[in-house]
């Protein structure tokens, strides 16, 4: 055979090779099957899951579910497949002030550092299993969050689904950083705006710039002895609310004073961050009107440990027995409670604290499941899409290894990360 001859005939195979993988395309279904299955409401056994391309297209048990003649099977005989877990609180562009204060990290850091950091953050949500997070403002990194979930969208890095703040809203004088004499002027961490035309104005500017929801700070440490007094009146925080609901958008509010939660609870906010300061009157006010709360237990907890607790061996702060307390007296009211845990004041990846003190704090683990899946869905107005193992929902879903019923804790054996019907982890 001539040289000629054999080149031809290696073209003629590679070509042949070629064509036939192009023509083997993988199976366009998945079956997953597990232990158990948390569906958003109940844990069940004996279920399992069929996904074609990026929805869940049926949910039951193996025997009775009609199956195409091909699928790719994962098969967790000892582990529990629940919807991927949204959490409710989070600054991506923000790390732990152990290792840098907010206060350098909003003056000293470059917006491209955050960024970066910020798609680091991402990534270590999604393999601990949380596909949905609402980033609640990107202190004093003007829209780089909106930035981010773009960078996420376009499959340029790996992250959850972003709901994103942009700025958040407050009133001029009252937030930080502080602490520099008069003629020194610092970037806020927040965008200043006070009265009924700038409020508009700033309202509509920001979800020009790609805000999902618009955060506004009720109050703050601004009060004579640094005590949270509120800050917007009632009217003001009516108007918020009124201009971004009319946008299809919702209100969240940073409240910890029982006068800024009430004002707050009042005008029709979605939710209330933190609520340190809240009453039983408060929460009783929050439940008739259905605010929810998302109460942060960990990042206060992490604070005071920065300050120096030692936890489980030095007894609790003040500002902890206060925090069990009127996290009781929100449970004991009915609140709606949804996870989220401020997490940028402490580790990203490390969403799961969060749930665990919930349950130390007095919640149930089936609350918490639920709380973390189907009640952050209902509450951020995703229940159409995420948050339920259902049909027709997105294919978002995790695996952990063991029951996390018995141990909340085994929601940290993350197993398998599924977004969009795509394996991520």
């Amino acid at each position: 055979m001539t040289l000629n001859k054999t080149r031809a005939s290696l073209l003629l195979l590679i070509s042949v090779a070629w064509a036939s993988m192009a023509f083997a395309q993988p199976p366009s279904h998945t079956l997953i099957t597990a232990a158990y299955l948390f569906d958003g409401e109940t844990m069940l056994a004996d279920r399992a899951v069929l996904i074609r391309g990026d929805q869940i297209l049926a949910v039951g048990k193996v025997g009775e579910m009609e199956l195409p003649e091909e699928y790719e099977r994962l098969d967790f005989p000892s582990g529990t497949l629940l919807p991927g877990m949204i959490e409710g609180h989070s600054h991506m562009l923000l790390h732990p002030y152990n290792e840098t204060g907010w206060n350098d990290q909003v003056l000293k850091e470059s917006w491209a550092e955050r960024a970066i950091r910020g798609g680091e953050h991402a990534k270590k949500t999604l393999r601990a299993g949380f596909t949905t997070a609402r980033d609640l403002g990107s202190e004093g990194a003007g829209y780089v969050d909106v930035g981010l979930k773009e960078t996420i969208e376009k499959g340029v890095i790996p992250g959850p689904r972003l709901i994103v703040a942009g700025k958040a809203i407050v009133a001029t004088g009252s937030y930080g950083p502080k602490g520099f004499a008069e003629h020194v002027k610092v970037p806020l961490g927040a965008e200043p705006a006070d009265g009924h035309d700038d409020l508009i104005r700033v309202v509509r500017d920001q979800i020009g710039h790609g805000a999902d929801v618009i955060k506004v700070y009720a109050d703050y440490r601004w009060g004579p002895e640094g005590t949270a007094e509120a800050t917007f009146t009632q009217e003001e925080l009516e108007l918020i609310v009124a201009i971004t609901e009319s946008s299809g958008r919702y209100v969240v509010a940073h409240a910890a004073s029982p006068e800024g939660m009430r004002r707050s609870a009042l005008a029709g906010v979605r939710t209330i961050e933190h609520g340190d300061g809240g009453t039983p009157e408060i929460f009783a006010l929050m439940a008739e009107k259905g605010v929810a709360l998302c109460p942060t237990l960990a990042a206060g907890d992490a604070i005071m440990q920065y300050r120096g607790w030692k936890k489980g061996q030095d007894p609790e702060p003040e500002r902890i027995v206060n925090k069990r307390k009127s996290f009781g007296a929100a449970l004991k009211a009915g609140v709606t409670i949804v996870a989220g845990g401020d997490v940028g004041v402490f580790p990203h990846g490390d969403n799961v604290r969060e749930l665990e003190m919930m349950i130390d704090y007095g919640m149930t683990p089936l609350a918490v499941l639920r709380s973390v899946t189907s009640v952050n869905a209902d509450v951020f107005g995703l229940q159409n899409k995420v948050g339920r193992v259902k049909k027709g929902l997105l294919a978002d879903l995790i695996v952990v290894e063991g029951n996390p019923l018995e141990a909340i804790s085994n929601l940290r054996k993350v197993i398998l990360v599924m977004k969009g019907g795509k394996v991520v982890r």
